[in-house]
This record gives structure tokens, sequence and C-alpha cells, in this order.
């Protein structure tokens, strides 16, 4: 695993922030050290993820997806993170920030979102731990995600909406970052990814480690060995950087992120960071160091994908150190592929996945020609689909 010393993942991370959060920062940075030596606090959260989020998710084997894929040759896993209470990997980060925000005597929990399963979570988070809750969110997504507005308003959040910039995550996360300017002394900030500046992609990281190690325990008991190779859908990459986490020093095992090829690489329209389409390149985004799409004159583009959870300039560190190092493979699926693969395992299993998981989903149906005899494969599903459903009608030009 590639170590945060000082906040930088090789020469990816860091912490550019403004003057007035350094001290919050120091402060989120020392208490999370602290935090992960309480015993109470950390049998409270075990106790959490097991009776209230329902981990240890499952790991299914998609027979009838091999089979359709493969004729039986190769073996297709998914870990099932849909099966998390609220529906997604969110709910295991959401609620290790709301016990540290806790622990630090915080009362009052931000978040931005783009999906909305990240905010989902962090009210959840809040309702639970009797915290307010105020989630930040482009109207963008909010147009196209209003389920979960709704259900975060349910859970007593307040929903604030951005109509800056793209309208979209990237504009959340401003808009959450300047909230917390002003309200350090009693409020925490809860990063839905593995971005940020330091020590949050430290944090989530080790949040939703969790993922990686179920599911290294359970391949091996269900394969009788390590995988041959791990997938996961990127836009942040807290899901893809919690599975591979565990499987990092196994050289053995190929580690691939799957990004938002939205329209295309031609045009302009898409969220492609780290497969090195011509607008990407190393930069600062929202307090960290790390590969960020860029327009010609070096500023923050704007970014499309029928993913919402997928929609973001810039990526986590260490995916950066990662993808530069040569240890984990990125690539990516359009908006076509991924719904398609979203049809396919709707019909094939049963399994309605998150639009997001689907561009995983999308890369695995490519490779399946490529799969050896007797090959393993873990796909993260991170989340599910009922979200999703009127962006795939709309997509697709059906009412279901």
């Amino acid at each position: 695993m590639a170590k945060s010393k000082k906040g930088y993942f090789g020469r990816f991370g860091g912490t550019f922030a403004p003057e007035t959060l350094m001290p919050a920062l120091r402060e989120a940075d020392e208490a999370f050290g602290r935090f992960r030596t309480e015993a109470h606090w950390q049998a409270e959260y075990r106790r959490l993820l097991e009776s209230y989020c329902g981990r240890p998710t499952a790991l299914y084997e998609a027979v009838n997806l091999s089979r359709r894929l493969t004729d039986g040759r190769a073996r297709i896993f998914f870990k099932r993170e849909d099966l998390n209470h609220t529906g997604a990997h969110k709910i295991t980060n959401a609620l290790g920030q709301a016990l540290l925000a806790r622990f630090m005597g915080k009362e009052r929990l931000i978040a931005e979102t783009g999906a909305g399963q990240h905010g989902v979570a962090t009210a959840t988070a809040a309702a639970l731990l009797g915290m307010d809750c105020d989630i930040f969110m482009g109207t963008v997504d909010m147009e196209r995600q209003k389920p979960n507005v709704f259900r975060m308003h349910l859970l007593g959040a307040r929903v604030i909406p951005v109509d800056s910039g793209g309208k979209t995550l990237k504009d959340a996360v401003n808009e959450a970052m300047r909230d917390w300017t002003r309200t350090v002394a009693n409020t925490h900030y809860a990063f839905g990814s593995a971005l940020g500046p330091h020590p949050f992609p430290m944090i989530v990281r080790e949040f939703q480690s969790v993922i990686g190690k179920e599911c290294r325990a359970q391949i091996k008991k269900a394969a009788g060995r390590l995988p041959d190779e791990v997938i996961a859908c990127v836009g942040g990459g807290s899901n893809a950087i919690g599975i591979f986490s565990a499987f990092v020093k196994d050289k053995g095992v190929k580690l691939t992120g799957v990004e938002a090829g939205g329209e295309g690489l031609r045009g302009t329209k898409h969220a492609v960071r780290l497969t090195m389409s011509p607008h990407t390149k190393p930069g600062i985004l929202h307090g960290a160091y790390s590969y960020v799409l860029q327009d010609k004159a070096g500023q923050i583009a704007d970014t499309h994908s029928v993913s919402a959870g997928l929609d973001y300039s810039g990526v986590g560190p260490e995916h950066a150190h990662l993808f530069e190092s040569g240890r984990a493979g990125y690539t990516y699926a359009t908006d076509k592929e991924a719904v398609a693969a979203f049809k396919i395992l709707c019909e094939t299993e049963g399994i309605i996945p998150a639009l997001e998981s689907s561009h995983a989903i999308a890369y695995i149906i490519k490779q399946a020609p490529k799969l050896v005899d007797g090959s393993v494969v873990v796909v993260n599903l991170s989340g599910r689909g009922d979200k999703d459903i009127d962006s795939v009608a709309k997509f697709m030009g059906n009412i279901f």
C-alpha cells in the first residue's frame, strides 16, 4: 500500500489549503491518529458496521454472467457493496467520519455529493448520532438524482443546491470547502472520497479498507487463492482504493480502475483523468496535487458522465501514484457501454447495479474474450442502481 508520509503518495497529495483551514486539518489528522487506537471507539465502529451497515457484505459468484461472457471458462465474482445499508460503500466511511467528528466534539457534519449516495450515507450517520447535517449538491446532480435528494431531506439533512460552474460534484466540493472555512469550530467535513487535502485521502482509504480486507478473506475461501484481477470504477476513488488496498502488495493480482468515458475522448464530455486523455495533466484541485482535467488555459475543466458519482475533474492522489508507478492500470467505459452493462447484469443476475459500478462491469464484458481458462476476477459492485432507474430510462429512450 502506498504510504502517506506527510500527506503524500509518491509525488501526489499534500495539503494545499487556505491558512484558515490548516488548524482544522491538523486537528483532524491528530484526532484520527488517536481515534484509531481508542478501543472503545473502534469497538463501536465495528459494532455499527456489523449491526447497522450489514457488514461483512457478500462476495457473490456471478455464474450466469460468467457463462454468458466466457462459457464458464472464467469465474467472475462481485463484492456486493450494494447490500450495505443505504445501498453503497459510502456508509462505511460516513459512519467512521461521523464517529470521528463526535470524538473531536463536533456537532455538525457537512459533505459534498454527486450521485447522492455519500449525501444519503452522511445524513444517515448524522441522524443516528444526533448531529446537524448539511449536504452540498450540484443542481445538475439534484435533477438526475431526485430520489436521493428526497431521502436526504427525510433523514433530516438540509440539501444546499450549488448552481456554479458545471453544477456537479466539483462545484459541490468547492462550496463545502467554503462553508468549512467559516464553521470549523463546530463542524467536521466528512469527505466522501479519497481526495482533498491531507489527511482526508488517508482517512477515507482507512475506513474503506474494510472492503478489501473482507474481500481478500472471502475470495481465498471461495476460490482457494487470490484473484487474477480486481476491478473497480474510479471517480474520486474511494471504493476502488478500499478494495485495492488489500491487494497492492500482491504483485500477481492485477488492479484495474475504470473511469467515466462519457461520450468518448475525442471531445471534452468525459471524466477521464488517468487513461491519459489529451485534457489531463497534474495539477492542484481541492487541496491536493493529482491528475486533473484542465482546459487549454490550465483552468479546471467541466466533466460529463451519465453517472453522477464519476462526474469529477480530479482523482484521489493515491490513484495518481498507483497509476504513475504502474501498480494499477486505468481504462474507461463510455456512457453507452455502462448503460449496456447495467442492462446485461439486470438480465443475467437479477442485480440492478449503480451506474458507477456499471462502468466496471462494462470493462469485464469487454475483457471477457481475453480471459484465460480458470481465471478468477473480482468486480467491486460499489452500489445499487435504484437511484439510476430514471437516468437509464431517459438514456435508453424508454419508460419502464
